[in-house]
């Protein structure tokens, strides 16, 4: 079954994204970000703007397969155009993805924005709903480190 933990209290959401990328990858695994087009340009430009020893190789759902197997980050508007395998899902938007299950471990960011956490909230409820064992990590007790 698909671990799902949720990362509450983000002050800056792509940044957070950014750093959780880096240990992510360094830890082997292929990442999927599934954002809207805006927040997807946004993170590539912050991902482009790491020291050049931090950069992560990425890519978006619109390259090829090739590209896509090559890249250990996939930045995607949906699931569904992804064509490589799915380790972990990092959902930036503000719906349950469709599709998740096929992932081993869905990791949702959550910032401090209330809008934000009560879309959070449904999202939990959903997965609650199905079954899913949660893990909560509380950012602003760590420092969002």
């Amino acid at each position: 079954m698909t671990e799902v933990a949720f990362h509450f209290g983000a002050p800056d959401k792509l940044s957070y994204t950014c750093r959780l990328l880096r240990k992510a990858v360094g830890s082997g695994a292929k990442v999927v970000v599934v954002a809207d087009e805006v927040i997807c340009q946004q993170l590539d430009v912050d991902l482009w703007a790491l020291a050049a020893t931090e950069f992560l190789p990425h890519c978006s759902d619109t390259a090829d397969s090739f590209v896509q197997g090559k890249c250990p980050v996939v930045l995607a508007g949906q699931v569904a155009s992804v064509l490589v395998p799915k380790d972990v899902l990092v959902n930036l938007g503000q719906a349950v993805v469709q599709g998740f299950e096929e992932f081993k471990r869905v990791i949702e960011v959550v910032s401090t924005d209330e809008h934000d956490r009560d879309l959070a909230r449904l999202r939990w409820k959903h997965y609650t709903a199905l079954g899913y064992t949660i893990t909560r990590h509380d950012l602003t007790l760590r420092g969002a480190s």
